[in-house]
């Protein structure tokens, strides 16, 4: 498989350094159509990954990175970053393309990028050619346990804050209350007057009848997109409903490779949406993103967005970040260095080279968060490796 990026500079492992975080509670309860994160965001643990001319990569990160991708990795060879890539990737392709531990190769892409980056000096978007230093961002939340006045305070907030496009949860009652929704869409035009973008998102709930149905009762609000109105999977209920609604959709964020985009443009998604920490490869958020701009069709990308910045600042004003804030906030705040929210942008620091992001250990450690730190070095560990998975 041929990644995006290109690089030859070589690349071995010295140690990685792992911090267990116990669960991170959200400000409120959350909750989508489908179920959602509950009361905490989803957040297992840091890690941090040294080359060994001591340059580092850190990230949020599953367990399961420690346990299928760092065997293979903290073994003393050398690899180009490429190379370890291929390595790493036919390691993982058993595992089936929408595996997690797809989703932990691509977590130690980007691990190996701001390794790349930073032994140049130069923050990870600069690295990677972007020739400004902010992303674009609109905002989202809007959960369905919010009650209205709730949802509306949110949604004028975000605007107040500078965004131009907003986003909320349908769905009510796993998508049996369209009324209930029908009426917060209303609402929510209504406080924030006809200028403002508002995208409704219905995470998969509905079958086609049902969501062209609800497409039907919100159309006189003018939603910029409709997200997820059906299963993300089912391509031939994708193209129904597109074929019968006269309303734009997007898709992408269960998808874990650029494969499935090219599957979502045939049949007539109109916005494409990945999600960073989700994909099998970096590169791929901008083989995406040049699928989008050739087919003349939206693109946005979602995730942590306070790393997403350095892929935002390759992206144009009209390719965006998704800011979820319910998600983001929390995280946000586990966070000493990050990117800085105004008007509707990400400011990325331009002198901090590598990761746009730094921990905030001492934090975390004085609040509780932190459960534990484990590091792992190249001649200590175990280097073989065997396929744990069902077939």
């Amino acid at each position: 498989m041929k990644n995006y990026f290109q690089f030859d500079q070589k690349l071995t492992f010295s140690k990685a350094v792992y911090y267990n975080l116990n669960p991170v509670p959200v400000k409120k309860p959350w909750r989508d159509a489908t179920g959602g994160f509950g009361s905490f965001v989803p957040l297992q643990g840091w890690i941090e990954v040294y080359d060994t001319e001591g340059n580092c990569g850190r990230t949020f990160c599953s367990s399961g990175l420690l346990s299928n991708v760092l065997p293979l990795v903290l073994t003393g060879e050398t690899r180009t970053y490429n190379e370890w890539y291929d390595y790493l990737y036919w390691k993982f392709r058993n595992f089936g393309f929408q595996s997690g531990q797809i989703c932990d190769l691509g977590q130690f892409d980007r691990i190996m990028l701001e390794i790349l980056a930073e032994r140049e000096g130069k923050p990870l978007h600069r690295f990677l050619g972007a020739a400004k230093d902010w992303a674009a961002i609109y905002k989202g939340g809007g959960s369905l346990l919010s009650d209205d006045d709730d949802l509306v305070a949110d949604m004028v907030r975000y605007v107040e804050e500078g965004n131009k496009t907003i986003k909320f949860k349908v769905g009510s009652d796993w998508g049996k209350n369209m009324d209930r929704d029908v009426r917060r869409v209303e609402l929510v035009r209504k406080a924030v007057g006809p200028d403002i973008r508002i995208a409704v998102d219905g995470n998969q709930v509905w079958n086609v009848d049902d969501a062209l149905r609800f497409a039907d009762r919100i159309r006189p609000y003018r939603p910029a997109w409709f997200e997820e109105p059906v299963h993300s999977h089912d391509m031939n209920a994708i193209r129904e409903f597109r074929d019968r609604a006269d309303m734009k959709i997007g898709f992408g964020e269960s998808m874990r490779n650029y494969f499935a985009f090219e599957t979502y443009a045939e049949k007539g998604v109109d916005h494409l949406m990945p999600l960073l920490g989700r994909m099998s490869a970096m590169g791929d958020l901008l083989k995406i993103r040049d699928l989008a701009r050739e087919k003349g069709l939206m693109f946005s990308s979602g995730g942590t967005v306070w790393q997403n910045a350095s892929f935002g600042a390759l992206y144009n004003e009209n390719e965006p970040l998704e800011n979820h804030e319910p998600m983001t906030l929390p995280m946000g705040e586990c966070l000493e260095v990050k990117p800085t929210e105004k008007d509707g942008r990400l400011y990325l620091l331009p002198d901090l080279p590598g990761s746009p992001v730094r921990i905030g250990l001492k934090k975390l450690e004085a609040d509780g968060t932190l459960e534990s730190m484990q590091i792992y070095r190249a001649n200590k560990n175990n280097v073989s490796f065997a396929v744990r998975a069902a077939y």
